[in-house]
């Protein structure tokens, strides 16, 4: 298995360091760029496999170059890093496209455990083979290759929104609760804020439902969660 490249972009340098110090002490191949022009400059021309993304950077705000960044590329996890308590924040992050967020000062076991979740691939080698595509009215859903089409046209979704499209049409009609599928589809070994959860169901309800005002695909269970509609 190759040795997993992340990005650090993050201006200051002490907390940069540490952060390379003990993702490199994990196995991981590290990047550091300490702006936000560089970190945008490095993300779209190297090849990564996770980004940590300051919110606060000089040159360019952690957002826009979130933002460019996913316009080329939808498939690499983003975390961001905040020092800010304000919610709207993290919420504008995950609209955007931010897979998470750790907001500082946050514990090296915590932040690595974010990192391994958000690589950690969810689709096995035996759901792959046994369902490779699944549909669902004018949505297919490839697994073995991390794709989705509607009406035979290409969706781009990011990997956390794949991956949460993929565990709930892999139970079509089961209700799971947020804190469910923060567990299972975030791998949170506790439960982190629900808000996440719903910010990308939005997110992909506007990828692929005709009406995300009035879903046909992924269902509201009221005060309970969210299901597939089969």
């Amino acid at each position: 298995m190759s040795t997993k490249k992340i990005l650090v972009v993050e201006d200051e340098k002490p907390i940069s360091d540490i952060l390379k110090f003990n993702l490199e002490k994990s196995g991981y191949e590290v990047l550091c760029a300490y702006d936000g022009g560089d970190g945008l400059n490095k993300a779209l021309n190297e090849s990564v496999d996770l980004i940590l993304l300051d919110v606060m950077l000089p040159v360019m705000e952690g957002f826009d170059v979130l933002k460019k960044v996913r316009e080329v590329k939808q498939n690499v996890p983003i975390l961001m890093l905040t020092a800010r308590e304000e919610e709207v924040d993290k919420i504008l992050g995950l609209e955007w496209g931010a897979d998470d967020y750790i907001t500082k000062p946050f514990s090296m076991r915590e932040l690595l455990a974010r990192v391994k979740a958000n690589l950690r691939r969810t689709v096995s080698e035996a759901e792959a083979v046994a369902s490779e595509i699944a549909t669902f009215g004018n949505l297919a859903i490839n697994y073995s290759r991390y794709e989705v089409t509607k009406n035979s046209e290409i969706v781009e979704l990011t990997l956390r929104e794949f991956e949460l499209l993929k565990f709930l049409s892999a139970q079509p009609g089961m209700v799971f609760s947020r804190e469910m599928l923060l567990e299972k589809v975030w791998g949170y070994e506790y439960f982190g804020d629900v808000r996440t959860v719903d910010v990308t169901i939005r997110r992909l309800r506007e990828k692929i439902e005709d009406d995300p005002a009035h879903p046909l695909v992924i269902m509201t269970k009221r005060g309970i969660g969210y299901y597939l509609n089969k």
